[in-house]
């Protein structure tokens, strides 16, 4: 087995590259948040970027109904939900808009089927539970590992297999196994709301923007992002990542976050 390479400090991001950032995408559980609440260091981080002038776009594997509230009361400008399957943002009135990346029929379709896997996993592994944010979710299921429930690592292995035996994509988060079907994750989010919100390509502009994430389901996204970034937590991993972050920050969690927004908007002015 390879063995992964170690992890390389923030402080040696280089200014040049920093100047060019113009964009920040970024994981929420345990990324933005700290025992799943946005700390202050990290709220100020994400005031700072909006008055700079970059625009924060979240993707999560949260549900979309767990997501409104936030997408509502913190100053980003947009979260893509449920590993990029769903988009909620705060509209010029205030209201909460939201849009899907698949159609109704479809997403009725795939729900009955999630809901049928959902049920296999609890009856064939009893130890498991679905995540309590579960009635918020409109594409995808997920099965608490670390939350309010303790799966160890076989187990967590054993509930990836079985959703994937029924057809479904599956991955690991900080706190949940996600189940769900289609060819969308994080990165394909990503680009949707790139696209859609911004009126950008964001493959054609990879080197202006930063990830930030924490888990295993960030490992793509740090992949394909040069500038990438995981909070100190990302030590938890970081031997299960199949790419690793380019960097990692000094702090955990929000104060983690609250050092890449540093790292950036520190040479803006310069």
């Amino acid at each position: 087995m390879q063995t992964p390479p170690q992890p390389s400090p923030l402080a040696l991001w280089p200014t040049s590259e920093r100047r060019r950032i113009h964009g920040v995408l970024t994981d929420i559980d345990d990324t933005l948040t700290t025992d799943g609440a946005i700390t202050p260091d990290a709220l100020d981080a994400l005031h700072r970027l909006r008055e700079a002038g970059l625009p924060v776009l979240a993707i999560t594997g949260r549900p979309a109904g767990w997501s409104e509230a936030f997408a509502l009361a913190w100053p980003v400008d947009a979260i893509v939900a449920e590993n990029g399957a769903v988009a909620l943002w705060r509209g010029h009135d205030g209201q909460l808009c939201r849009d899907h990346l698949q159609d109704t029929p479809t997403r009725t379709a795939n729900f009955a089927r999630l809901q049928a896997t959902a049920q296999r996993v609890l009856r064939e592994l009893p130890q498991t539970r679905l995540a309590t944010d579960s009635p918020g979710r409109e594409t995808d299921i997920a099965i608490d590992h670390s939350e309010f429930a303790q799966l160890n690592e076989t187990e967590i292995a054993q509930v990836v297999a079985l959703l994937r035996r029924d057809g479904l994509n599956a991955t690991v988060s900080s706190i949940h196994i996600n189940g769900w079907i289609g060819d969308h994750d994080k990165l394909a989010g990503a680009r949707w709301i790139v696209r859609t919100r911004l009126g950008r390509d964001l493959d054609a502009e990879l080197d202006r923007w930063v990830y930030v994430g924490d888990s295993t389901n960030d490992a793509r996204m740090f992949g394909h992002f040069r500038h990438s970034v995981g909070v100190a937590n990302v030590s938890r991993f970081w031997s299960a990542l199949s790419h690793h972050p380019r960097f990692v920050a000094q702090g955990a969690r929000g104060a983690g976050f609250a050092e890449v927004a540093d790292a950036v908007l520190s040479v803006k002015s310069t």
